[in-house]
């Protein structure tokens, strides 16, 4: 009997390794979904740099517009040697995160079976950045005068508004009281004297809210140390776009891989689609190798059908990856021989068992 629970996701495979690790994801999210009964109908679209070297845009003009009907994104990777950064991370990633008001990024960090951190005496490690995702130190607002002059100056402001700052420390408090009450403030109050001052005050009214959550504002650079030499020590992370984007990836290397890190992506009222992606980057270097990983993706996987209503298919599907890794079966990158199709292989096995 077809199953009455339905889902429309958009697929932007995107660039490089895109293009290999987000099929294989979409085939293990197919095999939980009919094993939990239900359907993921896969809308792909064409967009990223080969689109851009075509038609001068990384989407097309009506490309909000189409996405909006959807219930989910899963992006694989945007980026090209030959085209800058911010050519297509604003042409494509950026537009989609504000237009939706995927307000925060989610990036859970655990160390995964056959992953080494590289340090000593660190051998599980399990935490979640919650990082603010449409505003703070990434506006648009600014700009460059006197271009190719000696008095060449450039401006860049940074935009904190009280509902912005609110919703994801809300966000977070919630988070960590399912989690066991403890959440860290990442801010900059000594040095950064009216944008992160307000953040502080912010978080803690928010937060004086949820009495069951214990909030502790740290300073960034010593919250950097602290994730380093005391890991364990923090487990929910409240930060600003800039700080969270750090904090994240120094976070996942100590991990012991950024090539396996998730994020989300979300607008928490599911008003609008969220977008869920890996952390890694397009990776030009093995692209069309068969080489790459795809856990990342795979999680990212995991990190949307959870967020759909689907937790038991998302459980499967971190556990079917998980087992496939603990059983030595990794990639290169993990010190593994396997290649993407030979992994995928072996994730669909557990999936389907």
């Amino acid at each position: 009997m077809e199953s009455t629970r339905r889902y429309t996701v958009d697929v932007i495979a995107g660039d490089g390794i895109g293009q290999e690790v987000t099929p294989a994801a979409m085939r293990c999210a197919d095999a939980v979904a009919q094993a939990h009964g239900f359907r993921i109908d896969w809308r792909e679209r064409d967009w990223g740099s080969d689109r851009y070297r075509a038609h001068g845009r990384m989407m097309p003009v009506d490309g909000l517009e189409t996405l909006a009907t959807g219930d989910a994104i899963l992006l694989g990777a945007v980026g090209a040697p030959d085209i800058a950064d911010e050519v297509t991370l604003w042409g494509l990633l950026i537009p989609i995160r504000r237009e939706f008001l995927q307000y925060v990024n989610l990036r859970p960090i655990r160390i995964l079976p056959g992953v080494v951190s590289p340090l000593r005496g660190v051998d599980e490690l399990d935490l979640v950045i919650v990082r603010e995702n449409v505003e703070g130190e990434y506006s648009e607002v600014g700009g460059r005068l006197y271009r190719g002059r000696p008095e060449e100056m450039a401006v860049q402001e940074s935009v904190f508004t009280r509902t912005g700052v609110a919703r994801v420390a809300r966000y977070a408090a919630e988070l960590a009281r399912t989690r066991g009450g403890r959440l860290v403030s990442a801010t900059k109050s000594n040095g950064i004297i009216h944008t992160m001052p307000f953040w502080d005050e912010v978080v803690a009214e928010v937060v004086a809210g949820y009495p069951q959550v214990q909030v502790e504002k740290v300073l960034i650079d010593a919250l950097a140390a602290r994730l380093v030499l005391k890991p364990h020590s923090v487990d929910v992370v409240v930060a600003s776009n800039l700080f969270g984007d750090i904090l994240s990836d120094l976070v996942a290397g100590v991990a012991g891989s950024i090539g396996v890190a998730p994020s989300a992506n979300l607008n928490p009222e599911k008003a609008h689609p969220s977008m869920f992606e890996p952390v890694h980057g397009s990776a030009p270097d093995i692209a069309g190798r068969g080489v790459a990983n795809p856990v990342g993706t795979m999680w990212a996987t995991a990190m949307m059908l959870d967020h759909l209503g689907e937790p038991d298919a998302a459980r499967a599907l971190e556990a079917a990856f998980e087992q496939a890794m603990a059983a030595g079966v990794r990639t290169a990158d993990l010190g593994g021989s396997a290649g993407t199709e030979e992994f995928t292989r072996e994730v669909l096995a557990r999936c389907t068992a």
